[in-house]
């Protein structure tokens, strides 16, 4: 029994030096040429050398890959002598497609550079960085800083230049810094963020993000503080049609806006991963990234409507409250919303199945939709119910799910779990647009009523949505392999 154990410690430290090794490669092609290395969408910058290990051995089981630290980082070296134009690439692919095909290639080098043929060569991808202004510092302002800092490597993409806000206070500062630095959902940020009054700034990781406070969005001169070309993400939602929100394009300085709800006219709506190539800012310069529920509902829709068929349907969402509720009784304009939201399941209504529409004009009447708010205050679920054109099973369902979640276009947008035992919390800080919940599936006895449980963040999963949309407005997504 001692010398088991002695092995398995010693294979354990062997394997978190592997993981070293593999994560300094990741971070220094990261930093240094804009190529970020992830494992089925999982990171390994800025990451726990434990939970890397942990990542290699769920997905394992989850993926049905075999997966390893030790090929994980031979890849990763491959990878980082090659001239590889910015991009994104995913060692699971990678190792997958290896374990099948390795033994065509008379060297691991070989393999990866006839897989990354058209990779090569950095100007296949010149990058031209952009700059960002976040008009509102909420829970979705907060979150856009956090994640463009997460993103920012070499600082090629989007750059978070200001961030626009109300009138300031005296103390405004500080408390805007303290907000950002520690969050009672998301928990601390991972970086560093100093106020600095003398340029009514913060400085986050670095980045010199200018402070301003405007009353409306014409009036501001984005020039004036070092600002162009920039792209405007509105996460106020006071503006949502096209003369209101085309206010922020009379700003000196900006160049698109991007609304963080869901639009009226005939602003696009747009779910990132499933229409967003219909759409250039060529052709328009206000985009509206619909909401978190459709954000979620949509590829769970489109991967169900492509593989079975879909004849009509119900969507009910179990949300968290948000802060337009009360805390308290009180009163409220909208019925039901006036009662305290941490006490009570509050009835009302959602227009995802409405906005679903949008994007699938197919999809008109065969929809209903409503939503319950719920006293958590973060992480929903949207429970679809659809009666689907041809018969199916759970183990057909779920597979076109799993399916999605690891290959093709919904990659990031399509999470899978495999648990018995997840609950709302256990999705916090989930960056997929919704995260299937597979063990709750369930299929009519005909086989044609299916019913999909999706969690989804709708603060911190939406807002990785919105980012991904403007890095592609921006024209500074890179080469993907997926």
């Amino acid at each position: 029994m001692a010398d088991n154990y002695e092995k398995e410690l010693k294979q354990w430290v062997e394997s978190e030096k592997a993981t070293l090794e593999l994560q300094n490669t990741a971070s220094k092609l990261l930093l240094e040429k804009d190529i970020e290395l992830v494992l089925f969408r999982r990171k390994f910058f800025d990451k726990k050398l434990s939970e890397i290990i942990h990542d290699h051995n769920y997905l394992s089981q989850f993926a049905g890959v075999t997966l390893s630290i030790s090929l994980s980082r031979d890849l990763a070296l491959a990878i980082s002598k090659l001239n590889i134009a910015p991009s994104k690439i995913d060692l699971g692919r990678l190792s997958n497609e290896y374990n099948s095909e390795g033994k065509n290639f008379s060297s691991l080098e070989e393999f990866v550079k006839a897989k990354l043929a058209e990779f090569i060569g950095v100007d296949k991808r010149k990058l031209v960085p952009r700059d960002v202004v976040l008009y509102g510092f909420g829970r979705i302002g907060r979150l856009a800083a956090r994640i463009l800092m997460d993103h920012a490597g070499s600082g090629h993409q989007l750059r978070l230049k200001g961030i626009v806000t109300r009138e300031r206070a005296a103390d405004d500062l500080p408390k805007r810094a303290s907000l950002l630095r520690k969050d009672s959902v998301h928990g601390k940020f991972g970086g560093v963020v100093i106020p600095d009054a003398e340029n009514n700034a913060i400085n986050i990781n670095g980045h010199t993000v200018k402070m301003i406070s405007a009353k409306s969005p014409a009036e501001i001169d984005y020039t004036a503080y070092g600002i162009d070309n920039a792209i405007i993400i509105d996460n106020t939602g006071v503006w949502r049609d096209e003369a209101a929100l085309g206010e922020h394009l009379k700003a000196k300085g900006s160049d698109m806006v991007i609304l963080t709800a869901p639009s009226k006219g005939d602003i696009p709506n747009i779910v990132y991963g499933v229409n967003h190539e219909k759409y250039n800012a060529s052709s328009t310069k206000l985009f509206s990234a619909a909401s978190c529920t459709t954000n979620a509902i949509v590829p769970v829709i489109d991967v169900i409507e492509n593989s079975l068929g879909i004849e009509q349907g119900h969507i009910e969402t179990v949300h968290a409250y948000t802060n337009d509720q009360n805390l308290l009784d009180n009163y409220h304009k909208k019925s039901r919303r006036g009662r305290g939201a941490p006490i009570n399941m509050v009835i009302t209504e959602t227009g995802a199945g409405k906005a679903v529409t949008k994007i699938f004009p197919f999809m008109k009447g065969k929809l209903t939709s409503n939503a319950v708010r719920v006293p958590v205050p973060n992480v929903s679920l949207a429970i679809l119910s659809l009666t689907v054109k041809r018969k199916t099973s759970v183990e057909e369902v779920n597979n076109f799910l799993r399916n999605a979640s690891l290959y093709g276009k919904l990659v990031e947008q399509i999470d899978f779990s495999i648990s018995d035992e997840i609950v709302s919390s256990d999705v916090i800080g989930n960056s997929h647009a919704c995260e299937i919940d597979s063990k709750a599936t369930i299929v009519s006895e005909d086989g044609l009523r299916v019913v999909v449980y999706a969690w989804y963040d709708n603060e911190y999963g939406y807002t990785a949505q919105v980012i991904r949309l403007a890095k592609y407005l921006a024209d500074v997504r890179r080469l993907v392999y997926f």
